[in-house]
């Protein structure tokens, strides 16, 4: 999978919402709904992997669920960067870049 082929691709999808968004509310969602939107699924991340590893009650699906929320959660992180004139891909290439210099 190409990084910003995916970026890419993921923009064009929030546009979409957006367009829902005006048409439902008159408006497109700030940066900080997206934001919370974003630490909504983070937290479901978090009761779906509970979920996967046997420590809270498992809905009928939560390994589909779980992996739809992962994700998701990437979408969201690459929208944010995005709405926050940041890049994503290089974003996570200095991330990685720091810590391979400090554990590799």
């Amino acid at each position: 999978m190409d990084f910003n082929n995916t970026v890419n691709r993921s923009l064009q999808i929030r546009k979409a919402y957006h367009q829902l968004e005006k048409k439902y509310h008159g408006s497109e969602w700030t940066v900080e709904e997206d934001a919370l939107a974003f630490l909504t699924d983070a937290a479901l991340v978090g009761r779906l992997t509970m979920a996967n590893q046997e420590r809270w009650p498992a809905g009928a699906d939560s390994e589909t669920d779980l992996e739809h929320k992962i994700a998701e959660s990437f979408w969201w992180l690459m929208v944010l960067a995005e709405r926050m004139d940041i890049d994503s891909g290089q974003a996570l290439e200095n991330f990685l870049k720091k810590k391979e210099e400090q554990f590799l």
